[in-house]
């Protein structure tokens, strides 16, 4: 009999093992299934991470200026309002700030005193936000941009092209449609360089209103 006891005191610690990893008995008996844990990604329990996004943008050109210096100190200013389209590809690295590349293409073709013009305009930004999330409907945000730029600048059919250090500044709202997409629209100052040319410069930016979308997904 004192066997049997000793058998009995043994194995009790072993099934409170199992108890625990499984679950827990309360005093009536009542079995306990213990909690999954939380997502370590998100908070929905999903596991879906959501903070890569890819989206494109349609500009409209507010006045962009082409400014021709010229090296005897004439000026020639031409303000173009056309438009312009680009896509970006970026990351929410928290929930106030994201980080994303961007590329954009616009030109501009005109004729002043006699001399034809014609630019082409190809930008790529790394851009910054701070945003602010409002219970996941719209997130306003404002941004900066440093990038390299390529312009090719052609005057009476001599044609010039440089790589240029351009810079800008952006302010927008971004409405969360649903889970994966967002619609963005925005303001923004572009100073995309210049590019030189036999009897001068010509000095490139713009102010843009835009308006596009973002698809997020998870990698």
């Amino acid at each position: 009999m004192k066997k049997i006891f000793a058998a009995i005191f043994a194995i009790m610690p072993v099934s409170g093992l199992y108890a625990n990893d499984y679950g827990q008995y309360d005093e009536y008996d009542d079995y306990v299934v213990a909690e999954a844990p939380e997502c370590p990604i998100c908070e929905c329990g999903c596991g879906d991470d959501r903070s890569n996004y890819v989206g494109f943008r349609v500009y409209k050109n507010e006045h962009a200026a082409y400014s021709y210096n010229l090296s005897n100190g004439h000026k020639n200013k031409y303000k173009k309002d056309n438009f312009g389209f680009g896509t970006t590809v970026g990351n929410n690295l928290t929930d106030w700030l994201r980080v994303e590349y961007e590329t954009l293409y616009m030109g501009a073709e005109y004729t002043k005193r006699d001399t034809d013009f014609e630019y082409d305009i190809w930008a790529n930004m790394l851009n910054a936000y701070l945003l602010r999330d409002f219970e996941g409907v719209v997130a306003p945000y404002v941004g900066a941009g440093i990038g390299l730029t390529g312009i090719w600048g052609e005057i009476n059919g001599d044609l010039d092209n440089a790589f240029d250090l351009s810079y800008q500044a952006m302010a927008g709202v971004l409405f969360k449609l649903n889970r994966r997409i967002d619609l963005d629209v925005g303001f923004k100052y572009v100073n995309f360089g210049k590019v030189e040319h036999h009897h001068g410069a010509t000095k490139v930016d713009a102010t843009q209103i835009y308006v596009g979308g973002t698809y997020k997904f998870g990698l």
